[in-house]
């Protein structure tokens, strides 16, 4: 079995440890500096070969002596995107690999720097975008003889909005907050050049549904560095319900909320709820000539909640964690193709598909899974909570 130690026990952290040790072929160190969390799900996982630690991760005396005690081999971040740069490094140190989810730009180059002269996987940027959306459009980009558009867009939206923002906060407010705010990587007429978040605001429809897609920032992932000077136009946008830009637009740019990012956190998590009800679009196209023809090719993929040991978890949840989780044990079983520093788009769609993990990826999954296990009172729980915990995520 392999033993790797996953940090943060948060939305992901908790489906990420109950899909490995549910494989029957990961004995995970669940750690949280939250008294008790981890242990809280763990037990509601009731799986083996997962065990719970408390410690504070941002401290690398802490973080050595705990990868020494659970004799990792590889190290998997679940913490916000400040805090990766200092694990890469402890993971560098200690010779193990390293995996994360991070969509920040900074966080991603101080993984790199981390990453060099190790013969050992660095691989950031794992999940849903970037991560599978840039494996997908990686595959797309190799069926063409040139290059003349890539469009990436994602969206995990709820199914049933009711809000003003038609939202719902499934996944990291912090980096939620991350993408509007920061700038975004692009290529514009052949050259990477950085655009600025929340502007080129588009109207797309798929499957005969109208959404609106704008620019923000990470979900690129290092696509741009990759295919610098083969597209003439390459970009990053987020799928939302029409009217949802206009509304961020006025929180982060006109209230100045961009400026203060913690009273804004605040504001979302007491005013957004969330829902295990969502639903996640994949989207992306590439325009180019192949055999002398100008033609166009998409990937197109809704993916829904779905029960997950016997649990009902949150398309976001899903697609994110199974990303993470795929790209991990693939490395991890031929860790001499994937030394140092490893880009998502280096992995391959049809392996990655084929992978267990992965397979929660492929088309078929039902929206009405969420509904039926809601109805009959089988969602389950994700963390059983003792009695000292606040209960935050």
């Amino acid at each position: 079995m392999h033993r790797v130690m996953l940090l943060g026990a948060g939305k992901i952290g908790a489906l990420i440890a109950g899909l490995l040790a549910e494989s029957g072929k990961y004995d995970v160190t669940l750690a949280d500096q939250r008294p008790s969390v981890a242990e809280e799900v763990i037990k509601a996982h009731g799986l083996a070969h997962l065990h719970p630690m408390e410690f504070d991760a941002t401290d690398d005396d802490q973080l050595g002596k705990a990868i020494g005690e659970s004799g990792a081999e590889a190290i998997i971040s679940g913490l916000p995107h400040y805090c990766n740069g200092q694990i890469a490094r402890t993971a560098r140190r200690h010779d193990i690999h390293y995996f994360d989810l991070t969509e920040d730009i900074k966080a991603t180059e101080q993984v790199l720097e981390a990453s060099r002269g190790s013969t050992k996987t660095f691989a950031p940027q794992c999940g849903l975008a970037p991560g599978f959306i840039s494996i997908a459009a990686s595959e797309l980009i190799q069926h063409f003889d040139s290059l003349r558009s890539v469009k990436l867009r994602v969206g995990a939206l709820p199914q049933h909005p009711n809000n003003v923002l038609k939202y719902a906060l499934n996944w990291s407010t912090e980096g939620l907050i991350n993408e509007y705010g920061n700038p975004c990587h692009s290529i514009v007429q052949g050259k990477p050049c950085e655009i600025l978040p929340l502007e080129g605001l588009e109207e797309i429809s798929i499957d005969g549904r109208l959404y609106e897609a704008f620019n923000t920032s990470g979900g690129l992932g290092s696509l741009a560095d990759t295919y610098a000077g083969q597209v003439e136009s390459m970009n990053y946008k987020t799928i939302r319900y029409p009217g949802h830009c206009e509304q961020i637009r006025l929180l982060m740019n006109g209230l100045k909320m961009n400026e203060d990012r913690e009273t804004l956190r605040r504001i979302l998590e007491n005013a957004v709820p969330l829902t295990l009800q969502d639903v996640v679009i994949i989207y992306v196209a590439v325009t180019g000539h192949q055999d002398g023809a100008l033609r166009e090719e998409n990937y197109v993929n809704n993916v829904y909640p779905q029960m997950v040991a016997g649990r009902l978890w949150s398309a976001i949840q899903v697609t994110t964690a199974a990303g993470l989780c795929a790209v991990m044990d693939i490395v991890l079983n031929t860790p001499d193709k994937y030394p140092g520093f490893v880009r998502q788009e280096q992995l391959k769609l049809t392996e990655l598909l084929d992978n267990p993990f992965g397979s929660y990826y492929r088309a078929g999954s039902r929206k009405e899974v969420s509904a039926e296990a809601i109805t009959a009172g089988t969602v389950g729980q994700q963390r059983i909570k003792t009695q000292h915990t606040s209960g935050e995520d």
